[in-house]
């Protein structure tokens, strides 16, 4: 099933789409649960796809999407996880996860405008798989993992080169108001039969610029979140964006930077599509 959380008559809800794709049961609206996270908290799901039903509530179409998940209490991002991305850099190959975090407040929904700030001409783009944490877990082992996550989404990782690199800390760079795309919705776990076959493109204005499979990631899934549950507690609805392939802006000669009207779109087969206009604020 594909979850997502939106905008209904001015106020945040959620819900998820109808078997032909062209609608959205309003869940939130049956106010059982406030939010997709507290949903995700009480397993409740499929409970809830059982007594909503398929008959749609409103079209998909025209929708106002928020971030997936938009109040998760954790986002960590995974930095220099593909081989071609490290080379590009220069950076990566310790042996450990790069970790870093961006905030809730800096996140964008599917279809809504991507800003590049006006302190810089340096927005870049970096298309990813997200795992949304379905089950608590600290010290979680690598074989038991995959059940503690609750379904898979796309994120743009927008990163603003020239803040992120004034010092060896990402984070001024990755925590731009509304850089980081997140959406459209959630894929859950039981619907991706094969996660290393799971293909990123993402594509500026149409072209090509990244294109990857997820069996290519230095540390896969289970990796991940073995380590990050090493040094924080995982609760249900955190983020964890796994890495971004090569092909980044920044990289190429000269480099490829967002700017006014550009259009950035993420495709993650099996989950979809993650689309932004680019503005500049």
């Amino acid at each position: 099933m594909r979850w997502l959380s939106f905008i209904r008559d001015g106020a945040p809800t959620f819900g998820y789409l109808t078997s032909d794709g062209a609608g959205v049961v309003d869940v939130g609206a049956r106010g059982k649960f406030a939010d997709l996270k507290s949903a995700i908290a009480a397993d409740a799901l499929d409970e809830l796809a059982g007594l909503c039903g398929d008959a749609a509530d409103l079209p998909l179409e025209g929708l106002v999407y928020l971030p997936t998940v938009p109040n998760p209490d954790k986002i960590l991002c995974v930095g220099l996880n593909y081989k071609a991305h490290q080379e590009e850099t220069g950076r990566g190959g310790e042996g450990f996860p790069t970790i870093f975090v961006r905030f809730a407040n800096a996140q964008v929904g599917h279809g809504q405008p991507m800003i590049r700030p006006k302190e810089s001409n340096t927005l870049d783009y970096e298309g990813e798989i997200a795992l949304v944490i379905g089950k608590a877990g600290r010290r979680i082992p690598k074989a038991r993992a995959l059940d503690h996550v609750a379904g898979y989404s796309i994120y743009n990782d927008g990163s603003v080169r020239e803040y992120q690199r004034q010092t060896t800390q990402f984070t001024p760079g990755k925590n731009f108001p509304s850089t980081g795309g997140f959406g459209p919705w959630m894929v859950t776990r039981d619907d991706v039969a094969d996660i290393g076959a799971m293909e990123i493109t993402t594509r500026l204005n149409g072209e090509v610029m990244q294109n990857a499979t997820a069996d290519l990631l230095v540390f896969d899934f289970g990796d991940i979140i073995e380590y990050c549950s090493t040094f924080c507690e995982l609760t249900p609805g955190d983020v964890i964006v796994t890495g971004t392939p090569g092909g980044v802006g920044a990289a190429r000669t000269p480099p490829v930077f967002m700017d006014e009207g550009d259009e950035i779109e993420v495709e993650v087969k099996p989950i979809g599509v993650l689309r932004h206009r680019v503005t500049v604020g």
